[in-house]
């Protein structure tokens, strides 16, 4: 199972569900332990931080070391408002709850910002701060802490003890679980399912990518601050050691030693990491002595090799035990979308004046004007290195121009943003194909209707997104069979050879109801047959009303497909007009061949 994709498992999460939920309830012959059931209590407690560290870090692509940070905040506002206002838990873990969101917000403002090294570094140095300001408080008792938290209660029942508290844990950690992945497999979950690795695609289809960050920051913060709640009225105390930046680091470990990119990775990890702590510290000091920490040692070597040879984590092996299903269907029916009105044909769409883009002392594109007229197609040619796909870049909103302007449909568009130009109905396809290739075909072209459906994050979660869910997914599902992708629909994006991947991207610009698409190169790496459907298609959208800008290196499908063509060296126009026209042009037969006799 790759990195991303998140099947619907349903027989290990019913077994995992006997299983936990059993434990402490067997008979007397069987029954477990009091001391087994605190290590479980541990594991639950360490899987909702982890769950939590999966949507971060193993989806989003945001490395974080400071999470026990915020079980710390979870845990110290319970202790405080409980001990010192008598305040209800349950009232506290709401107060918890707002306090870490709103110090999540302002931290992830900050540092989901940074990328790189700077983002690990980032948040070592808040999980630091916060980590010395429990300690260094005198209304949260220093580095001694706050004693006599009340236990849980639940209406009359009493939750005191380790194994009456249990069940609670455990219906929070799966509870973690069923959310996330309702989350992922949802809307804005494709959304944040392509911030690892192809947020600049989710940009051009609409994504809020900062937003996106911030977002599941502050939602695997809450699970962390959720986490410390429980384990300040599981232990009755609560003092900084546990939210240091030792635990920060384990938490991680514990996600990407059961999967950093599998939400059922993040329990087995904790199970393994928990146990195999425990079980080094009971067995090593009686066979190394109890001079040294040798345990830590030990185990630093054992996780080592674990990553060595399972670079995916632990999970990935559990789960060829178990069928899996895409997670994504298109529905048999559904409503359909809206779509634009199509502009009369003849009209000026798109208008580039003198547009220049340098990236220091290189001129990219040099002063380049031309114009796409609704319902026809322009071809916009070059040698390798003539500023072509810099040309789409600016009309897109990926880089901004130095110079000039880029009107479409009478409004200037060279000062916005990538998703706020194709809300306008321009869509793009890649030169370097762009695609989330753990997510299944169907899924990657859904991810092309983000901005035409609505529903949010806390919708998702609870799963009332079902109707826009069907009506994306039947729009997705209809662009597949529109471009003859149809037959792949549940395969793994990653999986299609080159050619297919590029008819994927087009069906996934169409999915964004474009007035204008943008295709870079779409030619390349089809064969002859798979060349002359693509020009069909293209032939039908534009008896469709569709306005298509294309770059490509294939000089019969462009004569043969545009009503004028665009031709471009060293970043400067050198030719335009009628297809014939352009193959004559002096300066086009010098550019291309080094000029005839």
């Amino acid at each position: 199972m790759s990195a991303n994709r998140l099947p619907s498992l349903k027989k290990p999460f019913w077994l995992f569900l006997v299983v936990i939920f059993l434990l402490p309830v067997l008979p007397a012959p069987v029954r477990v332990p009091e001391y087994w059931i605190t290590l479980f209590n541990y594991i639950g407690l360490y899987s909702i931080v982890a769950i939590g560290l999966v949507l971060l870090t193993g989806i989003g692509g945001m490395t974080s070391f400071g999470q026990a940070a915020f079980v710390g905040i979870g845990a110290y506002a319970t202790a405080y408002l409980t001990t010192n206002f008598a305040l209800s838990p349950w009232l506290a873990l709401i107060a918890g709850i707002v306090l870490t969101a709103a110090i999540a917000l302002v931290i992830g403002g900050v540092t989901m910002r940074l990328s790189g090294h700077f983002l690990p570094l980032g948040t070592i140095a808040w999980g630091l701060s916060l980590y010395y300001i429990f300690g260094n408080v005198d209304w949260l008792g220093k580095y001694d802490g706050i004693n006599g938290i009340p236990a849980l209660s639940f209406f009359s029942l009493s939750l005191a003890s380790g194994r009456g508290i249990y069940y609670l844990i455990w219906a929070v950690a799966l509870m973690s679980v069923i959310s996330v992945q309702n989350l992922l497999d949802s809307r804005p979950g494709r959304a944040i399912r392509a911030l690892r690795g192809a947020s600049v695609m989710a940009e051009a289809m609409g994504v809020d990518t900062v937003w996106m960050r911030i977002v599941i920051f502050v939602y695997s913060a809450v699970l962390a601050a959720i986490s410390g709640f429980l384990y300040a009225h599981l232990q009755r105390a609560v003092n900084p050691t546990p939210f240091g930046l030792n635990h920060g680091i384990e938490y991680l470990f514990m996600a990407v030693v059961g999967g950093v990119a599998h939400v059922w990775g993040a329990i087995l990890g904790a199970a393994i990491l928990t146990v195999l702590q425990d079980y080094l510290q009971s067995v090593l000091p009686t066979l190394l002595g109890q001079s040294g920490n040798f345990e830590i040692i030990v185990f630093g070597v054992l996780m080592v090799v674990l990553l060595q040879y399972a670079r995916q984590g632990v999970w990935p092996f559990v789960a060829r035990w178990f069928p899996r299903d895409p997670s994504a269907r298109a529905p048999a029916s559904a409503a359909a979308l809206p779509q634009r009105t199509k502009p009369s044909t003849g009209g000026a769409l798109l208008v580039v004046d003198r547009v220049r883009k340098t990236f220091g002392g290189l001129v990219a594109v040099n002063d380049v004007s031309f114009e796409v007229a609704a319902g026809e197609i322009v071809a916009l040619i070059g040698p390798n290195g003539a500023g072509k796909s810099t040309t789409f870049n600016l009309v897109t909103g990926v880089l901004r121009a130095t110079s000039g302007t880029i009107r479409f449909a009478g409004e200037r568009i060279d000062t916005l943003r990538s998703r706020e130009i194709v809300r306008r109905g321009i869509a793009r396809t890649f030169q370097h194909v762009k695609l989330v290739p753990g997510m299944t075909v169907l899924e990657n072209v859904t991810l092309g209707a983000h901005l035409r459906g609505s529903t949010g994050i806390s919708r998702s979660i609870a799963r009332l997104n079902a109707a826009e869910e069907g009506r994306l997914l039947a729009e997705a599902a209809s662009q597949l069979r529109r471009v003859g992708l149809e037959q792949h629909m549940d395969d793994e994006a990653g999986s299609l050879a080159l050619g297919q991947q590029r008819i994927l991207e087009i069906a996934r610009a169409l999915c964004c109801d474009p007035v204008l698409l943008l295709l870079d190169e779409p030619a390349a790496g089809l064969r002859y047959q798979e060349k002359q459907r693509l020009g069909e298609l293209l032939r039908r959208l534009k008896a469709e009303g569709m306005s298509i800008l294309l770059v490509e290196h294939d000089m019969d499908f462009v004569m043969n497909l545009a009503d004028r063509v665009v031709v471009m060296e060293f970043g400067t126009r050198i030719a335009h007009g009628l297809p014939r026209e352009v193959q004559n042009d002096p300066a086009v037969l010098e550019a291309y061949l080094g000029g005839v006799e």
